[in-house]
C-alpha cells in the first residue's frame, strides 16, 4: 500500500485529490495539508511514501517543504510536485530540491495516479527527453551558463562514474547507459548510487541538474 501526504492551499483541489486517492486500490491518504508548513510537520509525523506537493502556496512554498521534508528525515518521502502551468519558473528549482518530477494539475486522474506509482517505485515522473528539454529551456532563458569543465565538486567521482553522470544528465535510461559503457544496468545503478551518494543528491533529477551546472553537458542552442 503507497501512502500519499496531499498537501495543497486550494481546498477543493485538496478534498479532490483526497478523493481520488481514496478511491484508488493500493493507494492511502497518509494526511493532507493546506501549507508547507503544515506538510512539513504532517511528513515527519506520518511518515508517507509519497508527496504530492504543490509548488505555489502562500507562506512557505513547496519548493522550502520539499527541502525540509528530505533533510528531517534519512528514509525521505518521494516528492511529486503540483504545478499550473508546464514551464513554471519553480520547476527547475523543485528538481534541485530534490523533487522527483511533477505534474500539471489539469492531468487526468488516472495519469496522476501513474505519476505517483511511478516515483514510489523510485523513478523520476517524466520520460528523460521530456526532462532534459525542461531543463534546457530554463537554462537558455534565464541565461545560465554551463562550464566547459566540470568543477572541482567532481573531484571525488572515478571515471566511470563521471561518464555515468554525463550519460544521466544527456537523459537515456540505465539500460541505455549500459549499452553505450558495455556494462550491466545493475553495474551503471550501483555507480549513479556512488555518485549521488559522494554528491550528497537525493534523486536522479538532482544528478540531471548537476551535469549541467557542472558541464558535463551542455543546454542546445
Amino acid at each position: 500500500m503507497i501512502r500519499v501526504l496531499v498537501v495543497d492551499d486550494q481546498p477543493l483541489i485538496r478534498a479532490g485529490l483526497v478523493g481520488l486517492l481514496t478511491a484508488a486500490p493500493g493507494l492511502t491518504v497518509a494526511g493532507e495539508a493546506g501549507d508547507g508548513d503544515q506538510a512539513v510537520a504532517l511528513a515527519a509525523a506520518t511518515t508517507p511514501d509519497v508527496v504530492v506537493m504543490d509548488i505555489r502556496m502562500p507562506g512557505t512554498d513547496g519548493i522550502t517543504a520539499t527541502r525540509r521534508i528530505l533533510a528531517g528525515t534519512p528514509d525521505p518521502p518521494r516528492i511529486l510536485m503540483l504545478t499550473t502551468f508546464d514551464l513554471d519558473q519553480y520547476v527547475y528549482e523543485a528538481l534541485r530540491a530534490g523533487a522527483c518530477g511533477f505534474v500539471l494539475k489539469e492531468l487526468d486522474p488516472d495519469r496522476l495516479l501513474t505519476a505517483i506509482r511511478t516515483v514510489a517505485d523510485g523513478d523520476m515522473l517524466f520520460a528523460p527527453t521530456v526532462t532534459r528539454r525542461l531543463i534546457e529551456t530554463f537554462l537558455q532563458d534565464n541565461t545560465r551558463t554551463s562550464r566547459l569543465d566540470p568543477g572541482p565538486e567532481l573531484g571525488s567521482l572515478t571515471t566511470r562514474e563521471r561518464e555515468v553522470l554525463h550519460l544521466v544528465g544527456t537523459g537515456i535510461t540505465n539500460h541505455e547507459i549500459g549499452s553505450q559503457l558495455t556494462i550491466s544496468e545493475g553495474t551503471v545503478k550501483t555507480h549513479l548510487s556512488r555518485v549521488m551518494t559522494k554528491l550528497n543528491l537525493t534523486s536522479r533529477a538532482q544528478a540531471v541538474v548537476v551535469a549541467y551546472e557542472t558541464g558535463l553537458v551542455t543546454p542546445r542552442k
